[in-house]
């Protein structure tokens, strides 16, 4: 089974309220065909920085967050993981306020994940950014794990 860190996105779209946005409605339908075909054919993991961000903002909403990511392993945020996490926040040019997201990105090349899983389409699954990530792991030998929507890891037909 492929590994899959599991991206706070993925948690809010499965509880949030369907949007008006018909944009984020897709995606959120499309989150949860994923989660209720295709999960079960991956090891999924998470992280403090999931559950810190999960837990943020309407409490009845932070409930049901929780509520779906109460049984997956939690990857531990260690010093390295700082450390990459800073070195792609520059590399990446992520604002202060979405440093998070250069922490997801360290747990999932230092725990060799295969996917990382997630909506953010601006910091992390976007062509630019990613072809930013892929040259500076290359020149460090660093892992890389594939950095997908739900969309992109549902099966082809």
């Amino acid at each position: 089974m492929a590994k899959i860190y599991l991206e706070t996105t993925i948690p809010s779209y499965l509880a949030a309220r369907p949007s008006r946005d018909i944009i984020v409605a897709a995606q959120q339908q499309i989150t949860r065909d994923w989660w209720e075909t295709y999960r079960s054919q991956h090891d999924i993991f998470i992280s403090e920085a999931v559950l810190e961000e999960c837990q943020a903002g309407d409490r009845i909403a932070s409930k049901r967050r929780m509520a779906i990511l109460d049984k997956f392993p939690l990857l531990k945020i260690s010093d390295s993981v700082i450390k990459l996490a800073e070195k792609y926040a520059l590399l990446l040019e992520i604002p202060e306020r979405a440093k998070v997201d250069a922490i997801h990105l360290s747990l999932a090349v230092a725990y060799e994940m295969d996917y990382l899983l997630t909506w953010n389409c601006k910091h992390l699954a976007h062509g630019e950014v990613r072809m930013k990530i892929h040259q500076y792991n290359g020149r460090h030998a660093m892992y890389e794990p594939m950095i997908v929507t739900p969309l992109e890891l549902m099966e082809r037909g």
